[in-house]
């Protein structure tokens, strides 16, 4: 698997959840990334600071696109912490004191850190869609509710790929109307 090949692929795969999902300005893009599943390795055991650079290169044109902020969840060494911009937090987020490594944080999350402006890691964030590169469970950093959303790519290099947005909760039971525009197009009730 080579920086290109990977590189192509994310950012295929976060232009097609982008335009799936009902993302906006100052949203958060939520990416769990084992660069050690894209590698072919098992999770944790292959960590590869070239394939992080390629998802990141990949990834974070089509987010800056559209002013939203990229967000890297860390492995579970560091409980899954979020690493992000102090600018995408709401006033008053407590963050946390730690620099992801290659192998406390992972290489995704490092890369991240190390090529953001003002990186922060906290230990929750809701973000409005995401990006799950090899089985890395980003769902605890996703807004209720999730949604999966299909798109063409399966795989970035070896790892499985998942991929969710998020929509209002709908509250008030059989009585209640609903905006359509929340709703969100591939949601069937």
């Amino acid at each position: 698997m080579d920086y290109e090949e990977i590189r192509a692929q994310a950012d295929r795969a976060v232009r097609e959840l982008l335009a799936a999902a009902q993302i906006e300005k100052g949203d958060i893009f939520i990416v769990g990334c084992s660069t050690s599943e894209i590698m072919g390795e098992r999770i944790g055991k292959g960590s590869s600071p070239e394939a992080a650079k390629a998802v990141y290169d990949g990834v974070l044109p089509a987010l800056r696109e559209r002013g939203v902020y990229l967000a890297a969840q860390c492995c579970e060494h560091l409980n899954r912490a979020v690493i992000v911009e102090r600018a995408a937090l709401l006033p008053g987020t407590e963050i946390c004191n730690v620099v992801p490594q290659l192998h406390a944080g992972g290489a995704f999350a490092m890369t991240v850190y190390q090529n953001a402006a003002h990186p922060v890691a906290v230990e929750e964030i809701k973000a409005a869609a995401g990006m799950d590169i090899g089985d890395t469970l980003i769902g605890m950093h996703l807004r209720h509710v999730a949604v999966p959303v299909r798109i063409s790519v399966k795989r970035i290099g070896e790892a499985n790929l998942v991929c969710a947005r998020t929509r209002p909760k709908f509250i008030g039971g059989s009585r209640a109307q609903y905006d359509e525009a929340l709703i969100g197009h591939e949601v069937r009730r």
